[in-house]
């Protein structure tokens, strides 16, 4: 909404949402299901407020992009979070090898997902030694964080999540996760790596992505039926989330042959993918992250709240998506700022639910 109404400067705003709103969820999220994943047990209590770190840091960064800081202070943001990932990495490879039994293979979603935040912020930090490459670096960080971090951490935790929101097992999510992971993380390297050169560069790296993403769809329509998959309010946004990303991903190709212009791929990937991914990731979480244990009534009454408006609040994401593809800006904002305020709504009645609730 900000970068739709103009407020502050485009790289500011943008690592508001990036710095500041994602990347602390996704630590959060590798710390709660990467205990779940490897059968160690609870998070390490060292690092429970890793995240809110990261927050932080993400708003020194910001302050320094609007100038109300010197730039320096992006660069120590950077430094201070690609340290913050290493932690992480470092905990999630300790965790991987203290399992009982062989881990689940979404773990190394979560280790990859990573190595490309870290390669992304390494290439901010050495702007000011090569500044003559300024532009490429920047290109293949924002590429390697939006395909490689966002794209492989949601990528690896969907076909978990999804099964998990319907109460039904997936016996394929492994299998998949196992084969697939190379295929997404070489398509974001792909990405990153030709989006510097020339668009056909980045072509076969889109047609990979494309090809992991239309086959997790068609796994879980085969397995659970779309009826099931819209019925259910987190599973509708996680699936529209799925679809917004591969609408992008085309967005992206035609960015990059010039037919888009770069503004409005961007705002689709946030309103068509980050959105739907984030309000359903949070419909499924908060509630179990509010009441860890063995499930309580009150954590099923909260999950209900939360996903009640979640296929309307996907269909209206992935409109906005469609809206601003075609250059309606103020139309993609309506239908995004009505989809905020579902989640919005459903949100302040979710929190008001008690433990006591029988």
């Amino acid at each position: 909404m900000l970068a739709l109404s103009g407020w502050g400067s485009p790289l500011a705003v943008a690592h508001l949402a990036f710095a500041v709103g994602i990347v602390p969820l996704i630590f959060a999220a590798m710390m709660h299901f990467v205990p779940v994943l490897t059968r160690t047990g609870d998070t390490d209590p060292r690092l429970v407020g890793l995240p809110m770190i990261a927050q932080a840091t993400g708003l020194v960064a910001v302050a320094g992009m609007q100038g109300w800081l010197a730039y320096d202070f992006v660069y120590a943001a950077a430094t201070l979070d690609l340290i913050l990932a290493g932690v992480l990495l470092n905990w999630i490879a300790l965790r991987a090898r203290a399992s009982l039994g062989s881990p689940h293979p979404g773990w190394r979603w979560y280790g990859v997902a990573l190595g490309c935040l870290v390669l992304a912020l390494s290439a901010i930090l050495l702007i000011p030694v090569w500044p003559s490459y300024w532009r490429a670096l920047r290109l293949f960080h924002m590429h390697l964080n939006i395909l490689g971090l966002v794209g492989l951490a949601a990528l690896g935790t969907l076909p978990v999540l999804l099964p998990t929101a319907l109460g039904k097992p997936d016996p394929e999510a492994a299998g998949w996760l196992r084969r697939r992971l190379w295929l997404v993380a070489s398509g974001a390297l792909v990405i990153a790596t030709g989006a510097i050169i020339a668009w056909p560069f980045a072509a076969p790296g889109t047609a990979l992505l494309l090809v992991a993403a239309l086959g997790l769809a068609g796994q879980w329509i085969r397995r659970f039926g779309a009826w099931s998959l819209l019925r259910d309010g987190v599973a509708a946004s996680l699936l529209a989330a799925l679809m917004g990303l591969m609408i992008t991903l085309v967005a992206g190709l035609l960015h990059g042959a010039g037919v888009l212009p770069t503004r409005p791929s961007l705002l689709a990937w946030g309103a068509g993918f980050l959105l739907p991914l984030v309000t359903g990731a949070l419909s499924q979480l908060l509630p179990v992250w509010r009441w860890p244990g063995p499930t309580i009534p009150a954590r099923n009454l909260m999950r209900q709240k939360l996903a009640a408006s979640g296929t309307w609040r996907g269909l209206l994401f992935l409109a906005s998506a469609l809206a601003l593809l075609s250059g309606h800006e103020r139309l993609g904002g309506a239908f995004v700022a009505c989809g905020l305020a579902l989640f919005i709504i459903a949100l302040l009645q979710a929190v008001r639910t008690h433990r006591s609730t029988r």
